[in-house]
């Protein structure tokens, strides 16, 4: 499921949050289906449950997940969830190819480098 790297440079939230986003987009958690409890998942990475909890609010700020109190987080309806972060993601796109261009790389290059994108995410080998 969640798999974490104590040398990643990132914050261990940060690498929750990533794993559980990868597992929402790539579809191997479906609307509706319950996220793992705070504590269960606290259990199982050996991690205080604050840690799951902060990663747990940034995925329901971002809208992937939403929570019921007294049941637990679910993984929300991705239409609302996939506006937004294809925006999000087009705006870091368009900031990465213009510093990109400012270091010389060739707009062929960078269309290039999108071609070379695999058009399902099962394909890709390394998602964010």
């Amino acid at each position: 499921m969640i798999t974490l790297n104590y040398r990643d440079s990132r914050p261990i939230y940060e690498q929750i949050r990533e794993g559980l986003k990868r597992l929402i987009v790539t579809g191997a958690m479906e609307a509706e289906e319950r996220l793992p409890s705070v504590r269960t998942l606290a259990t199982q990475l050996s991690i205080n449950p604050n840690t799951i909890q902060r990663a747990y609010a940034e995925l329901e700020r971002e809208g992937y997940c939403y929570s019921v109190p007294g049941k637990g987080s679910f993984v929300s309806e991705r239409v609302e969830t996939d506006g937004k972060r294809r925006r999000e993601l087009k705006d870091r796109l368009r900031a990465l190819a213009a510093e990109l261009k400012f270091l010389g790389v060739a707009e062929s290059e960078l269309v290039e480098l999108i071609r070379s994108v695999p058009e399902r995410t099962d394909e890709k080998e390394d998602m964010p």
